[in-house]
């Protein structure tokens, strides 16, 4: 079996010169595959802003990336269904250099639900968590790229739908709703230069998966189902959006990119 580190380090050597310098935003940055993303930026030599809840995980991921030579990205506390505040902290991390490039709409929450037993307050909660915010973060971040002429917005979706796991009903309506709400906002913004696509991930076994969700059968049962028979973790999903934010895919929007070793092809 293919080392997960192994393979996702050889992806991470690819270089796009065009990130050095740019500004970008990051949700959920502090732990998962959040904090591959902010890594992975970080590495290329971008200035990244990022934010999380976790503030203990947040700030020890600064300091890590400081001590490997990377740059060291800002790091602030928010809650993204806060949309006000969620604004406020996306116009701060713009000021930082006067300008936002990338907008990576990764936080999210795949809380398991019964759908004989959802109620009103929990729908309200998965859709400010796994969907509304994106928009609106999408909405204030192309607010600084229209003038600036051009951007990338990546969202996140979810192969769950395509699987129809019954207790992700409602997070598999949300990251549904995140493929159409990027399509839609990639022909809005098209006439600015900015270019909106998504990321869907496959099954990302994140220490926090394999803590409340995901069971060694389960994760032996996943990975036999993969055309790839390996674990995947987040450094797989950053590589792509390395891709998607330079300028190597300036002729790509649109569009929603699966990294899911197979599972659902």
């Amino acid at each position: 079996m293919i080392d997960p580190s192994e393979a996702s380090r050889a992806a991470w050597t690819a270089r796009y010169p065009d990130l050095a310098e740019k500004t970008v935003f990051i949700s959920g940055g502090a732990t998962g595959i959040g904090a591959s993303l902010v890594g992975a930026f970080a590495k290329q030599g971008a200035r990244v802003a990022f934010v999380d809840l976790n503030v203990e995980a947040g700030e020890a991921l600064v300091e890590r990336l400081a001590a490997e030579g990377a740059r060291a990205p800002w790091f602030r506390t928010c809650d993204v269904t806060d949309t006000s505040a969620l604004r406020a902290v996306i116009d701060s991390a713009q000021a930082l250099e006067g300008r936002l490039d990338v907008l990576v709409n990764n936080a999210g929450n795949d809380q398991r639900h019964n759908p004989e037993t959802v109620d009103e307050a929990f729908w309200e909660w998965c859709v400010s968590i796994n969907l509304r915010h994106q928009y609106f973060a999408a909405q204030q971040a192309f607010s600084w790229m229209k003038p600036q002429g051009g951007g990338a917005i990546i969202n996140f979706a979810s192969v769950a739908p395509r699987l129809g796991i019954p207790e992700l009903s409602v997070y598999n309506a949300m990251k549904s709703g995140v493929v159409g709400m990027t399509r839609s906002l990639s022909k809005a913004f098209a006439a600015h230069g900015v270019r909106v696509n998504a990321i869907t991930p496959g099954a990302i076994l994140t220490p926090k998966q394999l803590e409340k969700w995901i069971t060694p059968e389960d994760e032996a049962r996943l990975t036999g189902e993969q055309h790839l028979h390996r674990r995947l973790v987040g450094d797989d999903i950053a590589p792509t959006a390395l891709f998607l934010a330079s300028a190597a895919s300036n002729a790509i929007t649109s569009q929603a990119i699966t990294v899911d070793a197979g599972l659902t092809a």
